[in-house]
C-alpha cells in the first residue's frame, strides 16, 4: 500500500480537476455584483479565502472547530452546500478520506473543485516512512509551506473571477507577508527551547512539518491518520522515551481524545518522573470562530507559544503579537 496511496491520490485530484474544468464555464460571479460562494473542508483553508477574496467571497467552512477532518463524513446539507457553491476548496492527499465521493459527486455537477495541496512543489511534501508512503496532509503545520496554499486560492479565484485577479493578488501577497512574520515568530520563539528539551509529543502525528522546519523531533500516539489505534506497547514505549530524557511536556489536540495523552503523563507518574501535560494544541482544525484561534495565524501563534513555554523557551503569553486568549487565562488561572 506504499506507492498505491499517493497514486490514489493523484488520480483523485485528476478527476476532480478533469470534472471542474470540463464542466464549468461560467466565470465571474462578482462580475454580475454577486459576491462569491466559497466552501471549504476545513477552518485553515476557509480562512485563508477569507483572507484572499475579501468581500468578493462570502466563505463557508464544512469541518467546524473541534471536528476531526480524519473521521468527518459529509451529511446530505454538506453536500448540499457544495453543490450550491461557486467554488469548493479542500486539503487533498487524503485529509478529508471520508469525503472523497462527495467531492467528485459535487465536481461532476459542475462546480470547480481544487485541492490547496495540488499545485505544492513535491518536495515541500512529505512522506516520513513510518507512513507507509502516504503523503503527509498536515501542510499547514509549516506557514511557509502553507504559502504556497494561498497562491493556489488566490490563483483559481482569479480564473472564476478575473475582474478580481488584482485585488485577489495584492491580498495573497499581503497574507503572505503576515505568515513570513509568523515564521520568523516561530523560529525565534522555538530556538530558544533547551536543545534537549526539543522533543514534541501529541496526540497524533500531526506536527512533522512543524518539526521539520523549526528542527524538532515529533512523535505522535497515534499515527498519520486519527482512525489508527495506538496500542499499550505503543504508549509503553513513548512512556519509556519521556523518562529516559526527562522531556518536559506532552500535548494533546482539540481535535483527538485525550486520553493516549493522559496514559502517558499517569505511566510516567508510576516510573517516579513528572511530565506536564501541556495546552491543547490545535492540529486539524483552528479554534472557535470569531476567536483570534479561529484564525490560521492565531492558530499557529498558539500552538508555538504554548510549545516553547511548556519546553521551558521564552515566550510572551500573548504570542507574537498579544492576541492570545488561551494561554493567557491558563497563566493567570495559575497565579491566582
Amino acid at each position: 500500500m506504499t506507492r498505491f496511496t499517493n497514486c490514489l491520490t493523484g488520480i483523485i485530484t485528476c478527476i476532480l480537476l478533469a470534472v471542474a474544468v470540463s464542466l464549468f464555464s461560467s466565470t465571474a460571479a462578482a462580475d454580475d455584483g454577486r459576491t462569491i460562494g466559497v466552501v471549504a473542508t476545513t477552518s485553515m483553508i476557509g480562512d485563508v479565502a477569507s483572507e484572499v477574496g475579501g468581500d468578493r467571497v462570502r466563505v463557508f467552512t464544512i469541518i467546524g472547530p473541534g471536528v476531526d477532518p480524519h473521521l468527518y463524513k459529509p451529511g446530505r446539507s454538506d453536500v448540499a452546500r457544495m453543490l450550491g457553491a461557486d467554488i469548493v476548496f479542500y486539503n487533498g492527499l487524503l485529509l478529508e478520506g471520508k469525503m472523497t465521493d462527495a467531492l467528485i459527486r459535487v465536481a461532476r455537477s459542475g462546480r470547480p473543485v481544487y485541492a490547496v495541496t495540488e499545485l505544492m512543489d513535491e518536495d515541500s511534501l512529505l512522506s516520513p516512512e513510518e507512513f507507509d508512503g502516504h503523503f503527509d496532509p498536515h501542510v499547514w503545520m509549516d506557514p511557509v509551506a502553507w504559502s504556497q496554499a494561498v497562491d493556489v486560492i488566490a490563483a483559481k479565484l482569479a480564473e472564476l473571477d478575473p475582474a478580481g485577479a488584482p485585488e485577489y493578488s495584492r491580498r495573497a501577497e499581503a497574507y503572505k507577508a503576515e505568515l513570513e512574520k509568523l515564521d520568523a515568530y516561530a523560529r525565534q520563539a522555538l530556538s530558544s527551547v533547551p536543545e534537549q528539551s526539543r522533543v514534541l509529543v501529541t496526540a497524533h502525528d500531526a506536527f512533522n512539518y512543524l518539526g521539520r522546519r523549526y528542527d524538532f523531533e515529533v512523535l505522535g500516539v497515534q499515527g498519520l491518520s486519527t482512525e489508527s489505534e495506538a496500542g499499550v506497547r505503543d504508549i509503553e514505549n513513548l512512556v519509556n522515551m519521556i523518562v529516559e530524557r526527562r522531556i518536559p511536556a506532552v500535548f494533546a489536540e482539540t481535535t483527538v481524545p485525550d486520553r493516549n495523552v493522559r496514559a502517558l503523563v499517569s505511566g510516567a507518574r508510576a516510573r517516579g518522573y513528572t511530565v506536564a501535560l501541556g495546552p491543547e494544541l490545535f492540529s486539524d482544525a483552528t479554534g472557535a470562530a470569531g476567536t483570534y484561534e479561529g484564525t490560521y495565524i492565531g492558530m499557529i501563534d498558539h500552538n508555538i507559544t504554548a510549545i516553547t513555554r511548556a519546553l521551558g523557551g521564552e515566550a510572551p503569553t500573548g504570542g507574537m503579537n498579544g492576541r492570545l486568549s488561551l494561554i493567557k487565562s491558563e497563566s493567570d488561572g495559575r497565579r491566582r
